[in-house]
């Protein structure tokens, strides 16, 4: 295979990958089941690692071969098996997350967000941007606005954790374009921030369940000491 054709074939492969990303960020505000969204977070979270190793390839960056593989073991393996140790399997299988906006007005919202996003993101690219920074950069942002709009909506503590891992996510999708050697204890840091970030807060809401026997962050906030 020629170069042209392997950098067309990487482009196009980025490409595809980044556009299901795209498309779990909407199952994350689209979906109500709490098992079915963790499992759309750690399918996002591959394809954050294949878009990694692709543009390692590409840049010949050792960096994100390394993002790649930090990506699958925290956020594919660790992370679900805390987050699931912190609620239980039983609460995932039978519950329904509750929310501030209806479905169908929220991934409206979400959409309109994507579009908003591509539109700040091309001042950004630069003419001699490259095309996997043109795709992204663009997706990455609009990933990282859809978690944030993920948090504000959703009404439990689980759902609005994995908001903000999807918010990190896209900000690691975009940075990977931008930034493809990122100097490895930068990326190590990283990884143990998130890592920590989702053990606390897992430990509190398996805490607050065992209490209350739901994570509902409105009640909890009317809870008061006897």
């Amino acid at each position: 295979m020629s170069q042209d054709l392997l950098v067309s074939f990487l482009t196009k492969l980025n490409a595809l990958t980044g556009g299901v990303f795209l498309l779990c960020a909407f199952g994350l505000v689209g979906i109500r089941q709490m098992l079915t969204c963790l499992r759309i977070y750690i399918f996002q979270s591959l394809l954050l690692a294949v878009s990694a190793v692709i543009l390692g390839y590409y840049h010949g960056s050792f960096h994100l071969f390394v993002v790649a593989a930090l990506t699958i073991v925290t956020k594919v393996f660790i992370i679900p098996w805390v987050l699931r140790q912190a609620v239980g399997y039983e609460s995932y299988t039978k519950r329904e997350i509750s929310q501030a906006i209806n479905i169908p007005t929220s991934l409206l919202i979400a959409v309109a967000i994507a579009i908003f996003s591509y539109y700040i993101a091309s001042p950004l690219l630069t003419a001699g941007a490259g095309v996997f920074e043109k795709v992204n950069l663009p997706i990455g942002m609009a990933s990282l606005l859809i978690g944030t709009y993920t948090v504000t909506v959703r009404g439990e503590a689980v759902p609005q954790l994995l908001g903000i891992l999807a918010m990190e996510n896209g900000a690691f999708f975009a940075g990977i374009s931008i930034a493809p050697n990122l100097p490895l204890i930068a990326e190590l840091a990283a990884a143990f921030y998130v890592l920590i970030t989702v053990l606390v807060i897992g430990l509190l809401a398996m805490r607050i369940h065992k209490m209350i026997a739901k994570t509902k962050v409105g009640e909890m906030m009317a809870l008061r000491e006897e």
